[in-house]
């Protein structure tokens, strides 16, 4: 039986996230998932690679962030701690980035680079690992469900709805890596090659995104189930 093995959410985008053993999902995605973001005064969201909506600021993914009851707070280099939408957290980022930003929460710009929820399983990181050589952590990903698979890129295959505890959710494709899955993050200390490998076996894809179709809580350990349910 395929199973959740770990939930992870990202409260500010980049920069590293936080292991959950249960989550709410809404029609975003993980409640709290990349609600905020390290914005310029272009507008332009720091990230790992240059796009229309971003712009490369390596700096970002020595930055943690994890949820508590007071919001978000964000730690970095030395173990200083700040709480999201201090004004001190904002010159500490510009400080650090060497770039005038602020931590802003999604607005005008999206903060998802596709769709609200991505999976991968661990036959799939397995065989990357195994097949390329790569350090294939699942953080490097960004991944915010891992299940246990027994074939590698089976859940590639899913065209039916997936249900996992309360919540359906609608695969609705690969995805495509960059530079970001190479680098130091969200606790991975070293730097590892997995995106040449993988472009030359995988077309640089690996993982699936997925849209919310009904919201509702999932955990650890949840079961998923691919399809209609059974009838009674």
């Amino acid at each position: 039986m395929t199973v959740v093995t770990a939930l992870r959410r990202y409260p500010v985008k980049s920069m590293g996230g936080e292991a959950l053993e249960r989550v709410e999902l809404d029609a975003r995605g993980l409640v709290g998932d990349r609600g905020w973001a390290v914005r310029d005064g272009d507008s332009r969201l720091a990230s790992g690679k240059n796009t229309k909506r971003m712009v490369r600021r390596d700096g970002v993914f020595a930055f943690r962030a994890v949820t508590t009851a007071d919001g978000v707070v964000v730690s970095g280099p030395g173990g200083r701690q700040a709480l999201a939408g201090d004004p001190e957290l904002d010159a500490w980022l510009s400080e650090a980035l060497a770039a005038d930003v602020t931590l802003a929460p999604e607005t005008d710009v999206k903060h998802f680079d596709d769709s609200p929820v991505s999976l991968v399983g661990t036959a799939t990181l397995a065989w990357c690992a195994r097949e390329l050589g790569a350090d294939a952590d699942p953080r490097r990903l960004r991944a915010n469900v891992v299940v246990e698979t027994t074939e590698p890129f089976e859940e590639e295959s899913w065209v039916d709805d997936v249900r996992i505890g309360g919540a359906v959710l609608r695969p609705i494709g690969r995805i495509e890596r960059c530079r970001t899955i190479d680098l130091p993050q969200d606790g991975v200390a070293e730097k590892t090659r997995w995106l040449q490998p993988l472009g030359r076996q995988r077309d640089m894809r690996v993982a699936i995104y997925l849209d919310v179709v009904t919201p509702g809580v999932i955990a650890v350990g949840d079961a998923v189930a691919v399809g209609a349910p059974a009838s009674h």
